[in-house]
């Protein structure tokens, strides 16, 4: 009698005074930045619980968290091109919904640099080979007229601190970087080359899933979409509350909260639709990197049936 009375003070307090099952979910993010605040948003707003569910968010990798999502060791991860890419070479994964519309990335440059054009013959940090900084970085500057591939030199260094740091030391001339780092980097005279969500839109941060998951728990894939959709039209329309939660999760400043909230919200969707000429757009850009020559269905890469049902339960009417 005692065991089970201790279960259940302990199922009263974990469930804020009410008994209830959620479903445990994995989410991994790349960060705990403005570019995925989606998730800490649906966390501390409660609406991972009011859809059912108890969400663990873990800060992971994107190379590492494809194999952990083909591998079922966590449930979805929120890198949308790194899920594109990891379906057009055949894994059983899919993208299911997108929350942000393009990317928060900018290229920050050396003082004496004042445009794309004056790269050439530089050398440019990124995150990882393939990863979503590093596609953006490229984009950005092949937009411009240079070849990152012929006429720079592309060197992967990890984090965004770990990039500004080498960008302060000198050893890269240009460098890749996400809110608030841009403007941290600008304060201390560096300058803002480009912004990639000025140049080209195209999904960015989104949920993707395994085959598996959508096949055999939609019932748990659609209120996973419908938190992370509140989540994105709670930071649209709550800018205080958003920037707080933001620097609590992150474990920044509030100042630099704002700065990364200001130069960010505009990206932010309102409905979580994949919009597919940015789904092309990211489809050619994977198909380019796997050397495939062939036609590449919508369907390979993306289900979108349970967004569509997410949205009518929400009463958003998807673009």
């Amino acid at each position: 009698m005692r065991q089970w009375l201790v279960g259940l003070i302990a199922m009263v307090c974990l469930g804020g005074g009410e008994l209830w099952a959620a479903d445990k979910i994995r989410v991994a993010v790349a960060n705990f930045n403005v570019s995925f605040m989606m998730t800490g948003v649906a966390a501390k707003k409660g609406f991972f619980r009011e859809e059912g569910l108890e969400a663990e968010i873990i800060a992971m990798r994107p190379p590492v968290s494809i194999t952990a999502l083909a591998s079922g060791d966590i449930d979805y991860t929120t890198v949308f091109g790194s899920v594109v890419r990891a379906a057009v070479r055949g894994l059983p994964v899919r993208v299911v919904a997108s929350f942000i519309d393009g990317s928060t990335h900018a290229l920050l440059a050396r003082g004496e640099f004042k445009s794309v054009k004056d790269l050439r013959g530089k050398t440019m940090g990124v995150g990882s080979y393939g990863a979503s900084d590093d596609i953006s970085a490229r984009m950005m500057v092949r937009h411009y007229g240079v070849d990152p591939d012929k006429q720079m030199k592309v060197v992967a260094l990890g984090s965004d601190r770990a990039r500004f740091a080498a960008l302060k030391e000198g050893i890269v001339d240009v460098t890749v970087v996400a809110p608030p780092v841009d403007s941290e980097g600008r304060k201390a005279g560096f300058n803002i080359l480009a912004r990639a969500y000025e140049i080209f839109t195209f999904p960015f941060v989104g949920l993707g899933t395994s085959v598996k998951k959508i096949t055999e728990r939609p019932d748990e894939v659609k209120p996973t979409i419908k938190a992370l959709v509140r989540a994105n039209r709670f930071i649209r329309d709550n800018r205080e509350e958003s920037i707080q939660i933001l620097a609590q999760w992150g474990r920044s400043e509030r100042s630099a909260a704002a700065a990364a909230y200001d130069s960010s919200v505009k990206v932010f969707n309102l409905d979580g639709a994949i919009p597919e000429s940015g789904l092309r757009l990211v489809l050619d850009q994977a198909k380019a990197e796997a050397n495939l020559n062939r036609d590449i269905a919508v369907t390979e890469v993306a289900e979108l049936s349970l967004l569509r049902e997410a949205q009518r339960e929400l009463g958003i009417k998807g673009r």
